[in-house]
């Protein structure tokens, strides 16, 4: 039986975290790395390229138009974005964002179009903006290819929405070997539900964020000591792609050298095999074994606190500094998800510390992000 991408090759190229270069006094888009970056992926025989309306502060599409679909014949790759409702002021705004990214990316159509980081309290702002029977009416349109929904939450929530629509082609969700049995972001239990459910799926985050190429070395030396050839980035690539029903394992590449590993890394792909599949038990073990600050993601600390801090991401913000030590990758995520609820809000009322399980100093570790972050 065939499922919708399997004829893709298994590694895709995201526009989120493009190589920058000075100019006129501010950051931009390399664009021209990213043309050298395009043609490495595409003669290597890949041909899968996920953007979003929101990426680089809007510029992303435009750079995939300009590296990718002005330079390339368009049955050639295929084109994926999101549109954002969380973005948008009203559903005026948000609806037009479609319109924007087909001008932006020149695409024409979109092959995957995703609506973009569902959960939480961002899934009821699609259904607020009607854009799920606006998305379904571009696809009855031809402007619209395969229709899905990229997931930052909890299988509950994963799963409320798909029963709600059913008419989906296939999901997003973040996948990668740390995050595979974590309580926070319940990889393992949010793929099982999309393959019951028979969707296909395209895997978001492999190396989470890059900290993967970054482990302690306690756990880097469980996995070069089994293979001492292999990367780790190579590890948590073939991970993801030895999963069923995957269309592509996306990796957001910042340079020319890494698209040439990743690449050489998938192009012979082979799946993990039952040892290799140990040895990542072994390495995930040691990563969970870690002394992180206890967060498990409940977010009871969330509904009695006044000033609406985002706890939970806080911690987990610190927590890639405690494990990975990737200042870059913390800052992302808090940069990402803590909007509206820094740390630096806390009153220090102890709400949250009331009624937290695990019984963490969470007044004190706010403080730290607040000074980590800000």
């Amino acid at each position: 039986m065939t499922y919708l991408g399997e004829d893709i090759p298994k590694l895709g190229f995201g526009f989120m975290r493009l190589p920058l270069v000075e100019a006129a006094g501010e950051k931009t888009i390399d664009i021209e790395q990213v043309k050298l970056m395009v043609d490495a992926f595409m003669a290597a025989g890949f041909t899968y390229f996920d953007t979003a309306r929101g990426y680089h502060g809007g510029k992303s599409e435009a750079a995939l138009r300009e590296a990718l679909v002005e330079r390339y014949p368009r049955e050639s790759f295929q084109v994926a974005t999101k549109l954002p409702a969380w973005m948008a002021a009203d559903a005026e705004e948000a609806r037009s964002m479609f319109e924007t990214s087909l001008a932006e990316t020149g695409a024409g159509y979109f092959d995957f179009y995703l609506l973009h980081n569902l959960g939480e309290t961002r899934s009821a702002l699609f259904e607020d903006y009607g854009l799920w029977e606006f998305a379904r009416e571009q696809k009855d349109a031809g402007l619209i290819r395969n229709l899905g929904f990229s997931f930052h939450d909890k299988a509950d929530e994963f799963e409320r929405v798909l029963d709600a629509h059913p008419e989906v082609d296939f999901v997003q969700l973040q996948i990668n070997y740390a995050d595979w049995e974590s309580d926070s972001i319940e990889s393992r239990k949010c793929y099982e539900i999309a393959r019951a459910h028979g969707l296909p799926v395209v895997v978001m985050e492999p190396i989470k964020g890059g900290s993967l190429v970054k482990l302690p070395e306690s756990v880097a030396s469980i996995l070069r000591e089994a293979d001492p050839k292999a990367s780790l980035a190579s590890w948590a690539l073939r991970f993801a792609a030895s999963l069923s029903g995957i269309v592509t394992v996306l990796s957001g590449m910042s340079s020319l050298e890494q698209v040439q590993q990743n690449v050489g890394i998938m192009k012979d792909f082979a799946p993990l095999s039952e040892a290799e599949h140990a040895v990542v038990a072994r390495a995930r073990k040691a990563l969970d074994g870690l002394p992180v600050i206890p967060c498990t993601d409940c977010r009871y600390c969330i509904k009695g606190c006044p000033e609406g801090v985002r706890i939970p991401v806080a911690l987990a913000s610190l927590n890639v500094l405690i494990a990975f030590n990737d200042e870059y990758r913390a800052q992302e995520n808090y940069d990402w998800n803590a909007t509206g609820g820094e740390a630096s809000k806390c009153i220090e009322c102890g709400a949250c510390e009331e009624v937290c399980p695990q019984h963490i100093a969470i007044i004190d570790e706010l403080k730290k992000a607040a000074a980590a972050f800000e």
